[in-house]
């Protein structure tokens, strides 16, 4: 998937989870289109996240809160399929493609730092189980939109 070429380019170790969830790709990918609204619900420690309105290209202007007040000003493109979200310190990425009746949807978060490396490195296995809890939230997401639609 897209997201793979970056997240092999970033220093140091980084956040990079892809899973097949058993939602359609449409209900997936609203609640990824949905960044004010679902990122700070499917990220640990986000406490907001908005989102300004497209500019030229499509890119737009992000802010970011963390749960302890620190704030991070993001470029973000949004598009049907991939969103990319950068900052001074932080590149993330997510992307879905439709998988059948499913979808397979991937992410990545990488610092922009120097020295980050050996600190990713250092948390490993903790940096690859916030992936997973990351895509565990947005299939119980997804499911639910997916249900919802049934109805």
């Amino acid at each position: 998937m897209r997201r793979r070429v970056p997240a092999a380019a970033g220093p140091g170790r980084p956040l990079f989870a892809e899973r097949r969830i058993a939602a359609g790709f449409d209900e997936v990918w609203s609640v990824v289109d949905d960044l004010s609204g679902q990122l700070p619900r499917l990220t640990s420690g986000l406490r907001s996240f908005e989102v300004g309105p497209a500019g030229p290209g499509g890119r737009r202007e992000g802010a970011a809160v963390s749960a302890v007040g620190h704030r991070e000003q993001f470029e973000v493109v949004l598009r049907g399929g991939w969103c990319l979200m950068r900052s001074r310190v932080l590149l993330g990425g997510m992307a879905a493609v439709p998988d059948g009746d499913g979808t397979r949807f991937a992410l990545l978060a990488t610092p922009r730092v120097p020295g980050a490396g050996p600190v990713q490195r250092f948390f490993g296995e903790p940096v690859d189980r916030r992936g997973e809890v990351l895509l565990d939230r947005l299939e119980r997401r997804g499911r639910s939109r997916s249900d919802a639609v049934g109805e």
